[in-house]
Order: structure tokens, then sequence, then C-alpha cells
């Protein structure tokens, strides 16, 4: 895979620091990373040998929840922080369940964003942004944004397991609240955000080597994590660990998936 590498990725890159988006495609089993992500992916996995499970825990509700928001007659998604493209993708899950479904993927990270423009380059219905979801203003009031989602209908907000990469110098409760404020009535947000609360040692590690990265993280506790649903009514079984949100019958997950998620409506 190395040899092709240069291929793979936007001209003018650095490659060499590893990006979040990046490892956590190599934990998925993606392709679109660089020697520094696979080094730096290796490394997590030393002091948490879970990280793939958790990866792959946070993937799986994001196709659950998905499929819950289309079965709520949500047709258009916003997704913030969407990383590089991988299997399962957003519309992927969407179109399958209604082929009328949109989505609009939104990251600040150049491969990411390459890649999911080549992906989707014959998808009419889906679409790339490059833009920094901590600054509001340039996704919603970016052109692509308002032609693309039709704001006087319900809207899917998705943030999984990206405001861990968010400080709370940046304020991510007035993040999403900015964002929540756009939506209209019916619209959904489904938020997974990673906590030190079950391993504390191990995720304090991960903290640890994620410093070398571009992306450092910024775990957060159940109490720090539900305020950030303000404003939307949580839907039942609520903020939970992640494989316990509406699991698929029959499926066991070996690991608490060392975070939460929920999804919330806004009224």
């Amino acid at each position: 895979m190395a040899a092709n590498e240069a291929a793979r990725g936007p001209r003018d890159v650095d490659v060499s620091t590893a990006s979040a988006a990046r490892v956590y495609d190599y934990l998925l089993g993606g392709a679109h990373n660089f020697a520094a992500d696979r080094a730096l992916a290796e490394q997590v996995i030393q002091v948490l040998p879970t990280a793939r499970q958790v990866a792959i825990a946070n993937r799986s509700f994001l196709r659950r929840a998905v499929r819950y928001l289309v079965g709520q007659g949500i047709t258009q998604f916003l997704d913030l922080g969407s990383g590089s493209p991988t299997y399962g993708n957003v519309h992927e899950i969407a179109q399958e369940a209604d082929p009328a479904c949109r989505v609009l993927y939104v990251d600040h990270d150049e491969v990411a964003v390459a890649h999911s423009e080549l992906l989707l380059a014959g998808n009419p219905a889906a679409t790339m942004l490059g833009a920094d979801l901590t600054k509001p203003s340039t996704v919603l009031d970016a052109p692509i944004t308002r032609e693309f989602l039709d704001f006087s209908r319900p809207i899917g907000l998705l943030m999984i397991a990206v405001l861990v990469y968010v400080p709370d110098s940046l304020d991510p409760a007035g993040i999403v609240a900015t964002y929540r404020d756009a939506l209209p009535a019916g619209s959904y947000f489904a938020l997974s955000h990673l906590t030190a609360d079950h391993e504390p040692v191990a995720m304090a590690a991960v903290v640890e080597a994620m410093k070398n990265s571009r992306d450092p993280l910024y775990f957060r506790s159940y109490d720090e994590t539900l305020p950030l649903f303000a404003g939307f009514d949580l839907v039942a079984p609520g903020l939970v660990d992640v494989p316990d949100w509406r699991p698929d019958p029959g499926h066991q997950d070996a690991s608490s998936g060392e975070g939460y998620a929920g999804i919330g409506r806004k009224s």
C-alpha cells in the first residue's frame, strides 16, 4: 500500500503528521491512510487493545442511527466530521433504506475531502464540503449547504466520535447549539463521544499517544456529554454506552465502546 500512497493523497498535504480521520480509517480497516497514521494507530492499539472494536462500535452505531432516522422520515443528513470514506458510508446506508436520501459530508482533513469527492463523483444525492465544523457559519452559510439541504424540512445532524477532538476552550456545547438553532423542528441529532469513564488508565495513555497527531483528544464523562443534547428530546434508551443504543437483534459487543451514544429530536 505504501508504494502508491502519493497517488492516493492530494498534493501539498503533510502526510508525515498523523491525522485523526486517517487513524480512524485505519482502525476501521480502510485504505485512506499513510505510514504516520498507521504507526500512531498501532501505538493506540498497544495501550488500548480494544481500539479497533471501539472504532467499529462507533461505526455500527452510525449505521443504526441512520437507519433509525430514515425510519422517522428523515431523508437529508448533515454529517459533521465525516472523515475518510470507508465501508458503511452514511449515503450508502441511507439510500439503501430510501433512495431519495441526500447526504452532505463535512470534514477539514484534506485527504478525507479529496477521497470523498472521488467516491461521490457519480452520486448526485451526496456531496462533500471541506470546512471546519467548529466554525458553524462556514458550514451553515456555505452555498453548497444551502443548495443541497432544504432547511424548511427536518434534517438528521450527525456528530459521530468527532466532538472528542474539540477542546472545552472552543465551547463544544455552544457549537452544537448553533447547529441546533439552524435546524427546523422535527430534526434529529445523533452523537457519540469517547470517554475515560470505563478505562481511565488506558484512555489516559490514548490521550498521550494522540498528542503526537494534529488532533489531540478530549474525553468527556457522562455528565459532560449529556448537556450536549440541550434543546433536544432524547429518544429511548437515552444516552447509553455506544453498543447499547438499540443494538441489532442477536448482536453482542465484547467492549463497552469506551463512549456514549444517543439521539435527540428537536421539538
